[in-house]
């Protein structure tokens, strides 16, 4: 499983994985339970790849979030998620200690350990993904590398319109 491929669906708690799409929108599977739902395609969606955390100078990509995590998680034990607010403010300082305390809410922290405690043994934060390309070169998303090719078929398409070459003379109604 790829860090790309996990999305997280405002309203809807939790982190999803998208299994394939069609063309009213997405089948998610739930990482949590397994259970597959089905995702309109005007629903907002995040993949957690483009998620970041507020800095006081740039943001941080969630990714390198994770990473740190993982790297603290074997000195120091991860905070339980129902802490209090301050606790969880204090582990995250010793995380990211630039983050920006007025832009970062605790809700932001709570939602960022959650997660990170759901992908701890599924993924390597520490691995980089790299795109996957097609045959012409382009860039691929992961729901569209799997899909096959249409076969174009040449007696599909329009139609050669062809002229009436008759010299058929209509007659006038008496």
């Amino acid at each position: 499983m790829l860090f790309k491929e996990i999305i997280s669906i405002p309203g809807m708690g939790g982190l999803y994985k998208i299994v394939a799409s069609n063309k009213n929108g997405f089948i998610v599977e739930s990482m949590q339970d397994g259970k597959r739902t089905m995702i309109n395609a005007n629903q907002r969606i995040m993949t957690l790849s483009e998620i970041a955390v507020y800095t006081k100078d740039t943001e941080l990509p969630l990714r390198d979030v994770f990473k740190k995590m993982q790297e603290t998680s074997d000195k120091n034990s991860p905070v339980d998620v129902k802490e209090d607010p301050k606790k969880l403010r204090d582990y995250f300082k010793t995380i990211v200690p630039e983050f920006d305390e007025e832009r970062v809410y605790s809700s932001d922290i709570k939602k960022m350990i959650s997660w990170f405690d759901a992908l701890k043994g599924k993924i390597d934060f520490s691995k980089e993904e790299e795109p996957a390309e097609g045959e012409d070169g382009k860039l691929i998303s992961p729901v569209e590398h799997d899909k096959s090719q249409p076969k174009i078929h040449e007696s599909h398409g329009p139609k050669a319109e062809k002229t009436k070459n008759t010299t058929a003379r209509t007659r006038k109604k008496v």
